[in-house]
C-alpha cells in the first residue's frame, strides 16, 4: 500500500488532531503518501480531498477539535452514497482509509469494508461508548473538563447551601457521569446503565440534611433525563429547590490531556501499521494498556458495558 487517506467524522473530540498527526507522520515515515478527507463522509462524497505533508499537521497536537473538520452525511448511509465515496478514493488513488470517530463513523467504515474497501477505525468520541477498547480518544479530556466545572460549582453550592444538578453528555453511556461523579465527590450519580430510583435519591438527600449536610452535587447523564426534568421531579417529591447546570458542548472542546494525546498517537500509528500489513476492516483499541484490533464488523456487535464496580464504589463513598 502506497497511498492512504484519513478522515474524522461525527462529534469532534479532543485528541482527534493528535490522531490525525500520528497517521500522517507515521505514514510518511514509512514512505507512504497521505491524503486528508475534509468534512467527514460528506467531503468524501464531494471529493474534498488533498495531500497532506509533514507541515500540514504541525502545531495541532495541542489543539482540540479536528483540523479535517466534521459533518453529518445522510447520503453516505445509502449504498449509492457509499459507492460515490469509493469512486472518489479510487480517483485519488487512495488504497486504504483511516476513519477517526464514534459509532456512526464506524458504521461508515463498516459499510466501506463490506464493499471490499480496506478501512481501519480509530475510536474518537468523548462518550467512551465504542466496543473493543477500554478508552476512546477524547474521553479523558472531557471528564477533566467536567471535573473542573464540578469543583467550581461546589464552591457555590457550599456558599449558598444548595443542591446542584449537573447534566453531562454521553448519549446512552454513563461513563462521563460515572468517572466525573466519582472523582468529583458527587453525592448522587445517575447513569443509563442502572435503573434510577427517585425515592432512594430523595431519601439520601434527606438523610444528608438530617446529619447537617446543607449542600450536595447530583450528576445526571443526558441519556437518563435532562437536568431540568430531574430538578422538577425532585421538587415534587421533597420540595427541594435545586439549581441546574447543563455543561453541553464545552465538554467536547479544549486542549487534549496527556492521556488523550498519547492514546491518539498510539492508535493513529497502529492504524497505519495495519494498513501497511494489508489488514483492512479492522478497529483499533486499547485494553489493559495494550493495543488491540478487532474485525470492525465483529467489534460493532460487541456489548459495551459500564464499570458497575466503579458505580457501586461511588455509592459507597457518597454516604
Amino acid at each position: 500500500m502506497k497511498r492512504i487517506g484519513v478522515l474524522t467524522s461525527g462529534g469532534d473530540a479532543p485528541g482527534m488532531n493528535p490522531a490525525v498527526r500520528a497517521v500522517v507522520r507515521k505514514a510518511i515515515f514509512h514512505g507512504l503518501e497521505v491524503y486528508g478527507v475534509y468534512q467527514g463522509y460528506q467531503g468524501l462524497i464531494s471529493g474534498n480531498i488533498e495531500k497532506l505533508e509533514l507541515g500540514s499537521v504541525g502545531d495541532i497536537i495541542h489543539r482540540g477539535g479536528t483540523k479535517l473538520y466534521s459533518a453529518r452525511c445522510e447520503e453516505f448511509k445509502t449504498v449509492e452514497g457509499q459507492k460515490k465515496g469509493i469512486a472518489q478514493l479510487e480517483k485519488f488513488g487512495i488504497e486504504g482509509l483511516v476513519v477517526i470517530g464514534g459509532d456512526g463513523s464506524y458504521m461508515g467504515a463498516k459499510a466501506l469494508t463490506e464493499h471490499g474497501y480496506p478501512c481501519v477505525g480509530v475510536p474518537g468520541t468523548i462518550d467512551n461508548d465504542i466496543p473493543g477498547t477500554d478508552f476512546t480518544i477524547g474521553f479523558d479530556t472531557a471528564v477533566n473538563t467536567v471535573i473542573d466545572a464540578i469543583d467550581k460549582i461546589r464552591d457555590t453550592a457550599t456558599s449558598h447551601e444548595r443542591t446542584f444538578i449537573i447534566e453531562v453528555m454521553g448519549r446512552n453511556a454513563g461513563d462521563i457521569a460515572l468517572w466525573a461523579g466519582l472523582s468529583g465527590g458527587a453525592e448522587t450519580i445517575l447513569i443509563p446503565e442502572d435503573p434510577h430510583d427517585l425515592d432512594n435519591i430523595a431519601e439520601r438527600i434527606l438523610k444528608g440534611h438530617a446529619r447537617g449536610k446543607k449542600h450536595s452535587i447530583i450528576i445526571v447523564a443526558e441519556g437518563v433525563m435532562s437536568g431540568n426534568e430531574l430538578a422538577q421531579k425532585l421538587k415534587e417529591k421533597i420540595s427541594l429547590e435545586t439549581r441546574v447546570s447543563v455543561l453541553g458542548h464545552m465538554q467536547r472542546g479544549g486542549s487534549p490531556t496527556v492521556s488523550d494525546r498519547v492514546l491518539a498517537s498510539r492508535l493513529g500509528a497502529r492504524a497505519v501499521e495495519l494498513l501497511m500489513q494489508g489488514k483492512g476492516g479492522r478497529a483499533v483499541g486499547i485494553e489493559k494498556n495494550a493495543l488491540v484490533d478487532y474485525d470492525i464488523i465483529e467489534a460493532l456487535k460487541m456489548e459495551r458495558k459500564a464499570d458497575m464496580d466503579l458505580y457501586r464504589l461511588s455509592q459507597e463513598l457518597s454516604i
